[in-house]
């Protein structure tokens, strides 16, 4: 699988990642052995970059990683990107002190079983905390005492991210993007590959909408994000389908559907190939509940790069069907 430098973190990464979040929950139910099974496949198929939060589960997500490293070789392990913040209650910027900063890394070590993180990035934090010198200053010293190789940002708007990107300090910043939230394109992909910031495509499936499997009748458990968190009544609505509404979106993929018949490949394989066409991006982090969908994700390093008309296409169905839900917002 090819490899790209996640930014200042200086570490090659494969371009294909695999999100983490559902070895948590809020997306039904995955096993033990699933999770584990998942984790086997991916790094089988080339993935080297897992993306997990200290939330996930409650840590369950770090845990069940920790259990899949602690048998891995040194020379297989992948890089580790976890999260912190979001255990702050009440979730402000007064919460994010030096201390409680250096807790929930602690945490997220001890979960990890490492002495060091990969990686640990801001959770989608309030939008004050960007210009918070001391936050970023706890991260530094975080860096310099060893706890953690180095921080970045996942952010919710484009705003948030031009703010990161122009921190020093951050290494790499996690967005959402895909086929259906394109505004990332314009200035943040841009502006993070001048500075030599990594960005982590986040959301790259629409939470599942560019597989193309969905339509109007599907129903998601009621554990599951997608039924629960569709008008955001539990955290940011652009994390559940990309913000899309689930009818908009159901009817748009299948026009993304219709492309990728017409170039003979999978529909969230076309999806995933559009991410890693965009200059700028390092890795896109999809999900995957069992090893099949491990696999396939994987498997859209294989596609060519999208020829002309297909990126027309694709621009022209964002324009006329999508844009009027998404572009302003984030």
């Amino acid at each position: 699988m090819e490899h790209r430098t996640l930014g200042r973190t200086g570490r090659p990464v494969s371009v294909m990642g695999l999100g983490c979040w559902q070895f948590g929950g809020d997306w039904g139910e995955v096993s033990d052995d699933d999770a584990l099974a998942t984790l086997r496949a991916a790094l089988d198929a080339g993935v080297t970059l897992l993306d997990t939060a200290d939330v996930y589960g409650d840590g369950r997500s770090e845990q069940l990683i920790a259990r899949f490293l602690r048998d891995l070789p040194e020379v297989d392990r992948p890089f580790v990107a976890t999260k912190a913040g979001r255990r702050a209650d009440p979730h402000e910027p007064a919460q994010y002190t030096a201390e409680n900063l250096r807790a929930w890394v602690d945490r997220s070590r001890a979960n990890l079983g490492v002495e060091r993180l990969d990686l640990v990035q801001l959770h989608c934090p309030p939008t004050p905390l960007y210009d918070d010198d001391a936050v970023f200053d706890a991260l530094d010293a975080l860096v310099a005492d060893g706890a953690v190789a180095a921080y970045g940002v996942s952010v919710e708007t484009v705003e948030e991210a031009l703010t990161a990107v122009a921190r020093p300090g951050v290494a790499s910043v996690q967005i959402i993007l895909n086929a259906f939230r394109r505004k990332p394109l314009e200035r943040v992909l841009p502006a993070a590959a001048a500075a030599g910031v990594g960005i982590l495509a986040r959301v790259p499936l629409a939470s599942g909408l560019l597989t193309g499997k969905y339509d109007e009748s599907t129903v998601f458990g009621a554990d599951d994000h997608r039924t629960y968190n569709r008008a955001g009544e539990a955290f940011d609505v652009g994390e559940t389908f990309a913000g899309v509404p689930f009818e908009v979106g159901v009817d748009a993929a299948r026009h993304v559907a219709g492309l990728a018949r017409d170039l003979g490949v999978p529909t969230s394989a076309l999806a995933l190939r559009w991410i890693l066409d965009q200059p700028g991006v390092t890795t896109a982090i999809p999900g995957a509940r069992d090893p099949e969908q491990a696999r396939a994700n994987a498997a859209a390093d294989d596609v060519p790069p999208l020829d002309e008309p297909t990126l027309a296409a694709l621009e022209a169905l964002y324009d006329d069907r999508v844009r009027a839900h998404v572009h302003d917002r984030w």
